[in-house]
């Protein structure tokens, strides 16, 4: 891919083992990069790997040239005053750094969490901070990066809009294997009115100043279901929501996306989604 030519794909489904299934999702939808669970999104179990299966997909992904990402479980969230669920978020974080550089992967996904109670912020960052570095000063050269996907910014979420970046990036001392995972769903929840002319180019110039355009290096293309600032996470088929499809010219179009790869997370499966990789393509030009 051109350096100037942002990837396009989606995520895909495992089951059936990911250098079968996941690799026959990608080819039927035409996708350039991927995105997969390593392990139950919705669980704390954390499995063995499978060397021969591991080294199957990466080779087969290498062969085709698609790029892989990890998305970890959704239920991690480093910010919790729950010492079970801390201890939990930070182990299964570095199983799925670990599992993202045994199948290729370049990023990782983790959503930034939440302190769940407004007492327990500035305690949320220090726990960030004491249980995250070690994890990340382990991780070698060739190791995926941490990307961290801001939320919808409900309740007390560690950011709310992109600003609180800002503060995770502090408490990760800004450490170069972390990066930023921006889903428009979620930024538009959360406030960020991308939906307008100018708004993405506005929140995209945004984001490069909190934290540098090198560190913006995977994008959920998604659009909503909801009105901006509505603070859900529900995603639609791009064009059906209340983004619309200008917003991703204008994302395809801003310098900062072009090294971070476009994955729709948006409901459907290959005839859906092929659909959207077309159109994506068709605006990437």
């Amino acid at each position: 891919m051109s350096a100037t030519r942002p990837r396009i794909g989606a995520h895909v489904p495992t089951s059936g083992g990911m250098a079968k299934r996941s690799i026959a999702y990608a080819l039927d939808v035409k996708a350039e990069a991927i995105q997969v669970f390593a392990s139950n999104p919705r669980g704390w179990a954390m499995p063995e790997a499978n060397f021969e299966a591991d080294e199957a997909f990466r080779t087969k992904a290498g062969e085709l040239d698609i790029a892989t990402y990890v998305h970890a479980p959704f239920l991690i969230n480093l910010g919790s005053p729950t010492v079970g669920t801390y201890e939990n978020s930070l182990a299964s974080t570095a199983y799925s750094l670990k599992r993202g550089a045994e199948i290729g992967a370049l990023g990782v996904v983790i959503h930034t969490g939440s302190a769940v109670d407004v007492n327990h912020v500035a305690q949320a960052w220090k726990q960030i901070h004491e249980g995250m570095m070690p994890v990340l000063n382990s991780l070698g050269d060739d190791a995926p990066t941490l990307l961290l996907e801001p939320t919808a910014g409900q309740g007390q979420s560690l950011v709310k809009k992109l600003d609180d970046l800002t503060k995770y990036l502090e408490a990760l001392e800004f450490h170069p294997k972390v990066g930023i995972c921006l889903d428009t769903c979620h930024v538009f929840a959360a406030g960020h009115d991308i939906s307008i002319k100018g708004g993405m180019t506005e929140t995209l110039d945004l984001l490069v100043s909190i934290a540098g355009a090198e560190r913006i290096q995977l994008i959920h293309a998604n659009d909503s279901k909801d009105v901006c600032g509505a603070l859900k996470d529900r995603h639609e088929n791009i064009g059906d929501g209340k983004i619309g499809v200008d917003p991703f010219k204008e994302l395809l179009a801003h310098p900062a996306v072009s090294n971070a790869p476009l994955i729709l997370e948006t409901p459907g499966q290959e005839l859906e989604h092929g659909k959207e990789v077309a159109l994506l393509k068709k605006m990437r030009g």
